[in-house]
């Protein structure tokens, strides 16, 4: 009696797995780049922060926290990061937005991977979202977010 060979989902003929291409989003040297930016100018200012990129998929590529920088800092840093690539938009933006729109109120309210306090900053290559970039732990989100874009602001020009 003889056996059928089923291929296992997502494997390429012959039994071999197949690769998924990876997200787009920015060169690991860059990203570090960013988060490193990012901490320390916040820093200049006294506050302890926590820097989060991920990619365009969502994956976290880079998560950078200053000594004493405490774990909501962390946490919230993370959430404005995954926010701002999914809604492809300000953190900030989002929050303005969430006044008036009862329903993203609430989509955002019931994720707990999401955050709709400002911190968060698409990461741009022309009009292509290809990540984000989130800091969170300063007294207000206007100063997480003057952190973020020194951060974006430091890579942009070498991004592709």
């Amino acid at each position: 009696m003889a056996l059928a060979q089923q291929a296992a989902p997502g494997a390429a003929p012959g039994g071999a797995p197949q690769r998924v291409p990876a997200a787009r989003g920015p060169d690991m040297a860059l990203a570090l780049e960013a988060a490193q930016t990012a901490i320390s100018t916040c820093a200049t200012n006294g506050y302890k922060v926590a820097a989060s990129i991920v990619d365009s998929a969502g994956v976290q590529k880079v998560l950078l926290a200053a000594d004493g920088a405490s774990k909501v800092a962390v946490e919230s840093s993370t959430r404005k990061a995954v926010t701002a690539n999914l809604m492809k938009a300000a953190t900030s933006e989002i929050q303005e937005k969430m006044k008036t729109d009862q329903a993203l109120a609430g989509k955002i309210a019931a994720d707990t991977t999401l955050s709709g306090r400002a911190g968060g900053l698409p990461l741009m290559v022309g009009a292509d979202v290809i990540g984000a970039v989130g800091v969170g732990g300063a007294p207000g989100g206007e100063k997480d977010e003057a952190c973020t874009a020194a951060g974006i602001d430091k890579i942009k020009a070498r991004m592709k």
